[in-house]
C-alpha cells in the first residue's frame, strides 16, 4: 500500500490550497484518514481526522478555516485549507489506517510529506 500526498505550494496569507491524499495497492478498506503537519523546529501535529463513517475532529487553530473530506470510491483523502496563514506553513503528512488483502490486516500508513508555504 502506498499513499500519495500532492497539491503543496507556496500561497500568499489569505490564499488557499487542496491536499490530496491518494491510496493505491490490494485496499480492502480505509479507516480513519488524518493529517499532520511538521513546521520547522516543531513537533509533528494532529490537524485534522475523518472518520469512515464521516466524523470529524480539527486542531483549534485550523477550525473555521480547513475541511477535511474523503471520496471512498476514489480511495482519496482532501485537506482544502482557506484563509491560510504565515503559521501553517509547515510540511503536511497524511495518514491512514487501511485494511489490505492478501494478507488481511489493518495497519496504518503513512504518505510522504508535501510542503506548504505561506508568505507574503
Amino acid at each position: 500500500v502506498q499513499l500519495q500526498a500532492s497539491g503543496g505550494g507556496s500561497v500568499q496569507p489569505g490564499g488557499y490550497l487542496r491536499l490530496s491524499c491518494a491510496a493505491s495497492g490490494s485496499i480492502l478498506s480505509i479507516n480513519a484518514v488524518s493529517w499532520y503537519r511538521q513546521a520547522p523546529g516543531k513537533q509533528r501535529e494532529l490537524v485534522a481526522r475523518i472518520t469512515s463513517g464521516g466524523s470529524t475532529n480539527y486542531a483549534d487553530s485550523v477550525k473555521g478555516r480547513f475541511t477535511i473530506s474523503r471520496d471512498n470510491a476514489k480511495n482519496t483523502g482532501y485537506l482544502q485549507m482557506n484563509n491560510l496563514k504565515p503559521e501553517d506553513t509547515a510540511v503536511y503528512y497524511c495518514n491512514a489506517d487501511i485494511t489490505t488483502t492478501g494478507p488481511f490486516r489493518t495497519a496504518n500508513y503513512w504518505g510522504q510529506g508535501t510542503l506548504v508555504t505561506v508568505s507574503s
